[in-house]
């Protein structure tokens, strides 16, 4: 079947909020209930077709054409399918993912995979502050799931982050790992201050030696044999991760002003 498509008709002004277009809400709609549904978009609303084309009937694998960083929400609570956008995407992006796989081929807003429960996210370009942390009023962030983003993040990833992975290819900005409580975080780039700032549990992995804060204490050099697997594990994600070959780290712990038994593993060159 073809893939349901959404293309955008022209610059939109404002944010709209795409919450519901998406495989799941979307199961069970014809063509015109889909056409006919109202969405917000700023202090108003507005029918599907004023603002998309709608082409095809596939609901369970959806693509965004002509896409642009004024959609909202898109993926959010989607629990099943598969969706594509082509070209960038606002805030809110996987939002409360349950399930399925969201393609981002271009650039994000904040709040990327904010309060994720499990599925895949990849983000081809660059994604912004709070990947992966928690939305206003919550404290828990990113509960499961694999987040990929290919170029770079800003400030306070995996804040509050709970549980899952998320590998960054590019730079992260301040706070990489601020309040994270579990979870795997990896950075080929740039790590910006304050990494693992309030961690109390979880691993950062690290390719350069970020400017570490005074409460974080240097453990030494190890061999880790599990890195093998685990950067092994990675090569079903298409990552670069997946290329590293040494198991030699230098550990760090903390944040020890929180007795925090988290830890940051910088990978050494291989003997």
């Amino acid at each position: 079947m073809n893939a349901l498509t959404f293309t955008l008709k022209k610059p939109l002004q404002f944010s709209l909020n795409c919450q519901l277009l998406n495989p799941t809400h979307l199961a069970d709609k014809s063509s015109s209930d889909i056409a006919s549904m109202l969405l917000n978009y700023g202090n108003s609303q507005c029918r599907v077709d004023d603002i998309f084309e709608i082409f095809g009937i596939d609901a369970q694998n959806i693509c965004f054409k002509n896409s642009s960083d004024k959609l909202d929400y898109l993926g959010a609570n989607m629990a099943s399918g598969k969706m594509v956008i082509e070209g960038d995407a606002g805030a809110y992006l996987a939002y409360q993912l349950k399930k399925g796989e969201i393609h981002c081929k271009g650039n994000s807003l904040a709040y990327a995979a904010c309060n994720m429960i499990n599925g895949l996210l990849t983000i081809d370009g660059n994604t912004g502050d709070f990947l992966g942390g928690a939305s206003a009023g919550l404290r828990k962030g990113m509960r499961g799931g694999t987040v990929i983003v290919k170029g770079n993040a800003g400030d306070r990833a995996g804040d509050q982050m709970r549980r899952g992975l998320i590998l960054i290819e590019g730079n992260t900005g301040d706070y990489c790992a601020s309040r994270m409580i579990a979870g795997t975080i990896g950075v080929l780039g740039k790590v910006g201050e304050y990494a693992c700032f309030n961690m109390k549990r979880g691993t950062l992995l690290l390719t350069t030696r970020p400017k570490l804060h005074a409460t974080i204490q240097d453990c030494g050099c190890h061999t880790l044999p599990f890195l093998n697997l685990m950067f092994k594990s990675f090569t079903q994600f298409k990552t670069k991760f997946s290329s590293i070959k040494t198991q030699r780290v230098q550990r760090f712990v903390g944040d020890a002003a929180c007795a925090g038994n988290g830890e940051i593993l910088l990978i050494l060159p291989a003997e």
